[in-house]
């Protein structure tokens, strides 16, 4: 595993329904983030597509194989990228996924689990759900990916963490809602105190990227950054502001961070899965005792 890496967060604002200025972007900011030595870029959720999509979807949707798809992968060969949009299965299904691309191959397609369905979010309706949760290795390590309100679900980063990850990826688009005495939004606060306490629970490095700009009345916060297994912000994206931001993460604190606080080497995972169990299926597993 490479002890130092460098990661570049593409904060764009999207243009809904534009695929093809949206790839042209995401392909300049590749360019950009070369350009500043970086090893990996990370773009937000659905960021080929704009988040809004609703009745567009199947104008925007697009399969693994598409043209636009491929070119995304292709540019991976000298840099890693993880990017987003509306996935459509061969059986006609339509994800909110994002792909993990390395050397010019698709490594990992990760199909967003949890689609909110409350206040301004109806993603349920047009979407369908992802079943898993699963880990890549890449050249920096074993990767684990969520999608914004996957992230909202503890057991999300806790399947991937005891999976062996060192490094959370999570494309998100989320909105501004609230404001603090910090003078920051409500929601990108309890972004930041999330995510901490899961880097430090889990001893691993979270990539978080989250996109900017309106759609429908409805504004993202950005607010994109790197929080280390201590805690720290080892970088942070202004707010509201279309940017790309680059950070360094030295891996080689994984190891210290798991030594002095061995959460995940205490873990019980025989009592959880009894519990899991015990709650699935009631009863008949009480008996089974």
């Amino acid at each position: 595993m490479t002890q130092q890496v460098r990661v570049a967060l593409g904060q764009v604002r999207p243009v809904l329904g534009d695929v093809k200025a949206n790839l042209d972007k995401h392909l300049t900011w590749v360019e950009q983030a070369k350009g500043e030595g970086a090893s990996v870029v990370v773009f937000p959720e659905l960021g080929l597509t704009g988040y809004q999509v609703q009745d567009l979807t199947l104008d925007v949707a697009r399969t693994l194989k598409d043209a636009d798809i491929r070119q995304m992968v292709d540019a991976s060969r000298d840099i890693d990228i993880t990017f987003s949009f509306v996935e459509e299965s061969q059986e006609h299904l339509f994800y909110v996924s994002t792909v993990y691309a390395s050397e010019g191959e698709i490594r990992h397609v990760h199909r967003k689990v949890y689609l909110p369905t409350y206040g301004m979010f109806d993603e349920g309706r047009y979407f369908a759900r992802g079943d898993r949760f699963d880990t890549v290795q890449t050249k920096y390590g074993t990767t684990g990916m969520l999608i914004c309100e996957d992230a909202w679900h503890v057991s999300s980063p806790y399947l991937l963490s005891l999976a062996g990850s060192d490094l959370l990826i999570l494309p998100a688009a989320s909105p501004a809602r609230s404001v603090t005495e910090q003078d920051q939004f409500g929601s990108q606060k309890f972004w930041q105190d999330l995510l901490q306490v899961y880097a430090q629970l889990f001893g691993v490095f979270i990539v978080f990227v989250n996109r900017v700009g309106f759609e429908d009345g409805i504004n993202f916060f950005g607010g994109s950054g790197v929080v280390s297994p201590t805690g720290e912000w080892v970088v942070h994206a202004p707010t509201l502001e279309e940017t790309l931001v680059v950070g360094d993460l030295d891996m080689t604190l994984i190891r210290r961070a798991r030594f002095t606080t061995p959460i995940l080497r205490d873990e019980n995972k025989d009592l959880v899965l009894r519990s899991l169990n015990r709650l699935v299926h009631g009863q008949e597993a009480r008996d089974a005792w």
